[in-house]
């Protein structure tokens, strides 16, 4: 089940106190009576894909991969997704989630291997981890001003570089995060 949350992106509010989520936009993909799921798009690691797949022992690299590996949020980092755009390459036969006509999510391996061997989407991120909220969890942080929902965008997602998007999406809304204090007061 989903909600008008769902799918949709979170900010982080200006003066989130938890240091994982401060400044971060998260992708939610889920949002029902059971919790919520997301990813966290703004999070970069300097690990290379190739790397992450070596180590996953795909073999057959191409010689030139150039997606990213981002953090997708604190939950269960030893599991993986590909955030991608289904209309940047060859995505037609993926086992994946769409969430808008831009943006999916799938967590198949067979979509690594083919992205491991040059084909697969021009713009992807590799994502370790998620975001998730137990039953009402979500709806308590929103209710204590935590978090933003504004709708998906993909140019936040895939155009522009990682440490913008949190700034991109509260200009979405008219909001200046460096006209808030440290608990979202307007300072003079």
């Amino acid at each position: 089940m989903t909600s008008q949350l769902a799918p949709g992106l979170l900010v982080a509010a200006p003066g989130m106190g938890c240091p994982f989520f401060d400044h971060t936009v998260v992708l939610l993909v889920e949002h029902g009576e059971e919790g919520a799921l997301g990813f966290v798009i703004n999070r970069p690691t300097e690990q290379p894909v190739t790397s992450l797949m070596e180590g996953l022992e795909i073999d057959d690299l191409a010689e030139e991969i150039d997606g990213e590996v981002w953090i997708g949020g604190p939950v269960a980092p030893d599991t993986g997704w590909v955030l991608f755009d289904p209309t940047s390459g060859d995505t037609e036969d993926v086992d994946a989630l769409r969430i808008e006509p831009r943006v999916a999510v799938s967590a198949s391996r067979l979509f690594l291997e083919q992205i491991a061997e040059g084909g697969g989407p021009e713009r992807y991120a590799v994502l370790l981890g998620y975001a998730g909220w137990g039953p009402d969890q979500l709806d308590d942080e929103l209710r204590e001003g935590a978090w933003i929902p504004i709708d998906v965008d993909p140019k936040i997602i895939f155009d522009l570089p990682p440490e913008q998007r949190w700034t991109a999406a509260l200009a979405t809304l008219g909001i200046d995060p460096a006209r808030f204090g440290r608990l979202g007061v307007a300072e003079a």
